[in-house]
């Protein structure tokens, strides 16, 4: 006679609200962890999110070994099987499981976290939610893009918002041979202090960074704290300051020019003298 087995139809009707009351449970525990006790810390918010999810997915994990002793399913007991089962579901869900991995290592060391703007396969934006498979980046256009967490593994990232938020900014531009450059010095270091966003310290400065074809070529660096939010605004405004105070002095932007001479009379004999080579 086949022993009986101690699951029956009721028992797994049970796992099932089991879980259900995990799942719910988890997210009211880690909104109302993060709500109340994280906001009350001088915690970054990138790292209260952090902390958040790893103690989510440990309340998932306790949860979930809990509600099968309490049907009693023996884990053990299911243990070859489940190996069995893993390296099959493994081979087709290998970038899915990298992805988990990935999202594992990025909550751990935490090279990203909410609101860093990063640049990562021509994606530049903020970062706005990191799950266990793909982390949200919201481009300035508002777009929300999905980037699997194993790209922020195996691909380099820039991280604009690292540690120190203060970003260095460079505008380039060029003015006419024989302007005065003192005076142009003097005007661009005014642009830069005239712009609310521009720090203060470090000082901004001005570069000369060639001799061109037909201008002399510069950069102003200023530096500032808005790449996060407004980089391209801001590279906007220093552009129009720049024409602007450029154009009320007097000093010309050039642009590329090219002459073309013709001699006339050359032609004809050149011709001839290729004619007179034939033998």
């Amino acid at each position: 006679m086949l022993p009986k087995s101690g699951i029956t139809v009721g028992s797994l009707l049970l796992l099932v609200v089991l879980i259900c009351a995990v799942v719910v449970g988890e997210r009211l525990f880690r909104k109302h962890f993060v709500a109340r006790l994280l906001k009350r810390t001088h915690l970054a918010p990138g790292f209260q999110f952090t902390l958040g999810r790893v103690l989510g997915y440990c309340f998932l994990a306790l949860g979930f070994y809990v509600s099968f002793q309490v049907v009693g399913i023996n884990l053990n007991s299911l243990a070859i099987l489940a190996g069995a089962i893993g390296v099959g579901v493994g081979f087709g869900l290998q970038n899915i499981i990298s992805n988990f991995i990935s999202g594992l290592i990025i909550l751990a060391e935490r090279p990203i976290t909410i609101g860093d703007r990063i640049e990562i396969g021509g994606v530049v934006g903020q970062v706005r939610e990191i799950s266990l498979r793909s982390t949200t980046v919201v481009t300035a256009d508002n777009i929300a893009v999905i980037v699997p967490n194993g790209d922020f593994i195996t691909h380099s990232v820039t991280n604009w918002s690292y540690e120190d938020p203060r970003v260095r900014f460079r505008i380039p531009f060029g003015v006419a041979y024989g302007t005065d450059l003192e005076m142009l010095r003097k005007l661009m270091l005014e642009v830069a202090a005239e712009h609310p966003m521009a720090l203060k310290d470090p000082e901004p400065q001005l570069f000369f960074v060639s001799f061109g074809d037909s201008s002399l070529n510069f950069e102003l660096a200023v530096w500032s704290e808005k790449w996060d939010t407004l980089p391209r605004g801001f590279r906007s405004d220093l552009f129009f300051a720049i024409e602007k105070k450029l154009r009320e002095n007097n000093i010309e932007i050039p642009f590329p020019q090219r002459e073309i001479r013709v001699r006339s009379g050359e032609v004809a004999p050149l011709q001839a003298a290729r004619k007179d080579e034939q033998p």
